[in-house]
């Protein structure tokens, strides 16, 4: 069986578990099939594929990325703080977007110049960044923005309002939030860059053998640098669009956000060991995440034991990756 056909089947496999638990959910309750609930899990869904894309391209090179979650917060509160300054809106959302770019290139810097282990640069990192967004606040949240700040996560494509019998405002369709469309525009961007790019075959090189890549003439370091702040820009963007979503910037928020991006890379089939995974592949992961969490919501399972499904989901994802690599390796 070909390299190809095992990817396209690891593709499907997630794939068919996506299916498998909406087709579950739906039966079980009968609200979580409609168009309303629909968006409402890709409103949740989408800040977990975007640092998940993020973690892929860092995983394909054979690192790991742990500052997620704190870089979230930082430019969050970054956004906030700017905005409050006296910036106008777009200005500071790309300047706190550049904040979490920023962090990627240190941990990319560390990684390669300082030769640090990617775990411990990044959880350097991560306590860094949380540091920083708790003392310049004072770990109070961030608030007071202009109403302009709320429509990147608040506002909605194609939304449909009309004026109900009582003369107030009825929601017909919700329309497509904008971080799923900045979900849906990454996942392709992302896709098409680790595909048909120069920069995305080098990820894979890395990833399957670093030093086979390094003596083919690739600039190893400068690929690196690439996939981490790849993984800052995205935690910024990230970061901005739950801070626009919550009118609220939280120096305590994003905790444990580095594991959401690293369980969806590893659902979607991204092997921990470098050079194997895809971006589709990761946005179904995040999918696989976002259903269950909404769907066990639904039906009234505590938050612990959902906490205790997506370990043992995430467990279950990584003994098949080990199974698989155990079985190359035993050919080889």
């Amino acid at each position: 069986m070909s390299d190809k056909y095992k990817d396209l089947l690891r593709k499907m496999a997630a794939l068919a578990g996506l299916i498998l638990l909406v087709i579950f959910f739906s039966v079980t309750n009968d609200y979580f099939f409609t168009s309303n609930n629909i968006m409402t899990v890709g409103l949740q869904t989408s800040t977990i594929a975007l640092i998940g894309i993020g973690a892929t391209c860092v995983i394909l090179t054979g690192g790991i990325d742990l500052s997620t979650g704190s870089v979230v917060a930082l430019s969050g509160v970054a956004a906030a703080m700017i905005v409050n300054a006296g910036v106008p809106v777009p200005i500071g959302m790309v300047l706190s977007i550049l904040v979490g770019g920023a962090c990627g290139l240190t941990n990319g810097i560390l990684v390669t110049q300082m030769k640090l282990p990617p775990f411990i640069a990044t959880l350097g990192m991560m306590m860094v960044a949380r540091g920083l967004a708790l003392y310049v606040t004072n770990a109070a949240p961030v608030s007071g923005m202009p109403e302009s700040f709320a429509v990147l996560g608040n506002g909605a494509l194609f939304k449909i309002v009309e004026e109900g019998p009582n003369g107030l405002p009825k929601v017909v369709f919700a329309g497509i939030p904008y971080p799923v469309i900045i979900m849906l525009f990454i996942t392709v961007l992302f896709t098409f860059a680790l595909t048909k790019l120069k920069v995305g075959r080098y990820i894979y090189a890395i990833g399957s053998n670093e030093e086979a890549a390094r003596l083919s003439g690739i600039k190893t370091n400068v690929i690196k640098i690439y996939a981490y702040v790849a993984s800052g820009l995205l935690s910024g963007l990230t970061g901005v669009i739950l801070a626009s979503r919550l009118v609220t910037a939280q120096p305590n928020g994003g905790v444990a956000y580095e594991l959401d991006a690293i369980a969806s890379a590893v659902v979607g089939g991204t092997s921990l060991m470098g050079g194997v995974g895809t971006i589709p592949g990761t946005l179904i992961g995040s999918f696989i995440i976002g259903v269950l969490r909404n769907g066990l919501n639904m039906n009234g399972v505590s938050s612990f034991v959902q906490m205790i499904v997506i370990g043992l989901v995430i467990i279950v994802a990584v003994s098949l990756d080990q199974l698989r690599q155990s079985k190359k390796l035993g050919k080889k």
